[in-house]
């Protein structure tokens, strides 16, 4: 069902590029293509600024590619959170782990002893993302996260799309862990954040839809050193010494 039209939506024209989920398989391809390119170049690893660029070329978006909030690529009025996991098995995994960034409970509310009051805490993280979420929504709608599972030892892959939304700080309770990080569980005691006091980095919990995309990408040959700088016409010209 299409969203209601309101009389105090401000004219936010609600675009979107593809349903939740459904990336068409034009773009899979294009990034298909990007990933054996960076393979054909001798990259090891698919970084998550790696991962914005190719996502953001696949679709013919910007890649903002800054540290800073959610929006990571645009198109038009519509952004994404580009994050992408490793793992053994990518077309098996039915959970993911992902780093959203940094909340700093000392910094946004002058907690500095965040194992005084757990809960008070816990709330407090919550509190920070949602208001980075409420910045990405200022701008943009709207607002998903697109997880990239890997691996590079088959060059498998598992793509899928959850919507960004705001969590209900009540509605989770939250512990210390053995290793003195904090967890959040929702009302069926399922694990769905974890908070690092020392770093403050927070990590959510994504499932894997039904609708998740699952491919591959053959494994290419890198490309030789000499004929790819011969092929691109490099001599010593190139290089200046100051």
């Amino acid at each position: 069902m299409q969203r209601p039209r309101l009389r105090d939506n401000k004219g936010k024209r609600q675009f979107e590029l593809y349903p939740l989920g459904q990336i068409p398989p034009q773009m899979i391809y294009q990034m298909g293509k990007w990933f054996t390119y960076q393979y054909l170049v001798g990259s090891k690893d698919i970084t998550g600024g790696v991962w914005g660029d190719v996502f953001a070329a696949s679709i013919g978006g910007t890649h903002l590619d800054s540290s800073l909030g959610l929006a990571d690529v645009i198109y038009e009025s519509q952004c994404w959170s580009t994050k992408t996991v490793k793992t053994n098995n990518p077309h098996s995994q039915k959970r993911v782990r992902v780093i959203s960034g940094r909340c700093s409970p000392d910094y946004s509310y002058g907690i500095t002893d965040p194992h005084k009051d757990i809960q008070k805490t816990g709330t407090a993280v919550l509190s920070i993302y949602n208001e980075r979420i409420n910045i990405a929504k200022d701008k943009y709608e709207p607002l998903r996260a697109v997880i990239l599972i890997r691996n590079f030892d088959t060059f498998e892959f598992s793509l899928f799309e959850h919507e960004v939304y705001r969590y209900v700080t009540s509605e989770y309770e939250w512990r210390s862990n053995r290793s003195g990080n904090l967890e959040g569980f929702d009302a069926t005691d399922r694990h769905c954040f974890t908070w690092q006091p020392h770093g403050s980095q927070f990590t959510v919990l994504y499932d894997a839809p039904t609708s998740v995309i699952k491919f591959s990408v053959k494994h290419p040959p890198v490309l030789d050193f000499q004929k790819t700088l011969d092929q691109a016409g490099f001599d010593e010209s190139w290089i200046t010494i100051f």
